[in-house]
């Protein structure tokens, strides 16, 4: 088996048609349209992700090219990476344009998707949601005495179990009997 052909089987083996599909269920919801044919071949020109990224921040994607050679769209596939970005989706969770366009690592674009409908939620969209929400932060302020007083808190496991195991066997001691 050549090189190619083990990363090929290798990348084949981390998708999962689960995600794919609720990915691309949720960008029919908020887009109202159905995908034109399977899941990789409807988002290879990013036309459907601009969209996407306009109805989820108007604007998000300034031009949408819809004719032209690969070059041409490719430029959306970039303009769709681009506006996820700003939107607050690390750069780890995006995706290369080669992945989509060249099909390279569709779970990778599918792990931006997600990511997408993460951060749409945080964003405040009202639509469709996809995933689970991402926790707030809940910082807390203590005061000087509120921290003193937890100083002198004895922890569960500080101070009166020494020695102790769970199996009741005690190691390197003897037993006299």
């Amino acid at each position: 088996m050549s090189l190619t052909a083990q990363v090929n089987a290798k990348m084949a083996g981390k998708r999962d048609p689960k995600l794919d599909k609720e990915a691309q269920e949720w960008i029919e919801a908020i887009l109202g349209e159905k995908f034109p044919s399977n899941y990789e071949d409807s988002l290879k020109d990013g036309i459907i992700l601009c969209k996407l990224m306009n109805k989820l921040r108007p604007g998000a994607v300034a031009k949408i090219t819809t004719k032209g050679g690969g070059f041409a769209l490719r430029e959306n596939v970039s303009n769709f990476c681009a506006a996820a970005a700003k939107y607050g989706v690390p750069d780890s969770e995006l995706f290369q344009t080669v992945d989509l366009f060249e099909k390279k690592n569709i779970p990778q674009v599918t792990l931006a998707i997600h990511a997408l409908g993460r951060y749409a939620q945080k964003n405040g969209f009202q639509g469709p949601t996809l995933g689970v929400k991402l926790a707030e932060e809940n910082r807390r302020e203590f005061t000087e005495e509120q921290l003193r007083a937890g100083e002198a808190v004895i922890g569960l496991q500080a101070g009166f179990n020494k020695g102790a195991n769970q199996s009741g066997v005690s190691f390197g001691t003897s037993r006299h009997m």
